[in-house]
């Protein structure tokens, strides 16, 4: 049988969309082809990688190297060549873990420094640090422009908004709102419009509903999603799913009448979440079954589940 050129086998798929898959257990990180769910390629992830996110021109991929805060590194991955080119060092700024791409940036918390701070891709270059003041800054969303971070505060039970203003050094500032929420408040998302946020409270299994302009607490659900890890928007603003670390269920809300619509069983446990830009499907990371399951969003059900690598977590999409 005549095999298909390599090289054009590499072309196609520098083309297509594609799901990046984090592996904790076997430290790599996976290429999906999300029409068959079949593995492309794998490339080191460097030590304890938990998120991923990939630039706006689809080419490169940033990797946090976590370790609870021990590690301080960013891996790098050429997603056109499928190869790990190395680290980034983050000297002092220690267990990097949330990650976003704005403005032409990569933008990342560091929870031990209780900061986030951002990377110029040209450069390789830290070119912003804002600390938060606040225990474990873990996860981060940024707007289109950049001039708005919203970061989860896990031990402080807090969500930290910062805005981006004119003056101080190089003509810009920023000014820091703290808002609480709940304990253990870790995965969240923005509703597309940029002005409701809901945040999922490990701690008590509630989830936060903020009002971004007038920054505070909006109402507050009594949603029974303990041990919450991450929790996602669909692109058309209508339902909010939440994975739960010890709990065998996906639960979805919706957003309008912030109501529970159905729990969807997983496996034993869930982490990362992710939404193709269609809203067809999500995507949902079970790090203790090794597998990654799909779900239907029209029928919200469990359509099957595929092998990633050892105890997946962290995933992203990558627009071609």
């Amino acid at each position: 049988m005549k095999q298909f050129p390599l090289f054009l086998l590499a072309l196609s798929l520098a083309n297509a969309d594609s799901l990046l898959v984090l592996s904790k257990g076997d430290l790599t990180l996976a290429i999906v082809d999300p029409s068959t769910l079949k593995v492309i390629a794998k490339m080191p992830s460097g030590p304890d990688p938990h998120e991923v996110i990939a630039s706006a021109d689809g080419k490169t991929a940033y990797i946090s190297n976590y370790g609870g805060g021990a590690y301080n590194t960013i891996t790098v991955v050429d997603l056109v060549a499928q190869k790990t080119t190395g680290p980034i060092d983050l000297g002092a700024l220690r267990g990097p873990h949330g990650l976003w791409f704005a403005g032409g940036k990569v933008w990342f918390t560091a929870e031990a420094a209780k900061v986030v701070g951002s990377i110029n891709p040209a450069t390789i270059k830290i070119d912003t640090v804002i600390g938060t003041g606040q225990g474990r800054t873990h996860m981060v969303w940024v707007t289109a422009d950049a001039k708005r971070l919203v970061t989860s505060n896990v031990s402080a039970g807090t969500m930290t908004i910062i805005d981006q203003t004119t003056g101080g050094r190089g003509g810009i500032d920023w000014n820091e709102t703290t808002v609480g929420v709940g304990p253990g408040a870790e995965g969240f998302d923005v509703a597309p419009g940029d002005k409701e946020l809901w945040a999922a409270n490990a701690g008590d299994g509630t989830i936060s509903i903020l009002d971004l302009a007038a920054k505070k607490v909006s109402a507050t659900l009594q949603a029974d999603v303990k041990s919450a890890n991450r929790l996602k928007i669909t692109p058309d603003g209508k339902l909010a799913l939440v994975s739960m670390l010890n709990n065998a269920d996906v639960a979805v809300f919706d957003v309008a009448t912030r109501k529970l619509v159905k729990r969807i069983p997983v496996g034993h446990g869930a982490a990362g979440i992710e939404i193709t830009p269609d809203g067809s499907r999500a995507f949902v990371a079970c790090t203790p079954d090794s597998y990654v399951v799909t779900i239907d969003l029209k029928s919200l059900t469990n359509t099957g589940k595929f092998d990633a690598g050892k105890n997946p977590d962290g995933m992203a999409w990558v627009r071609k």
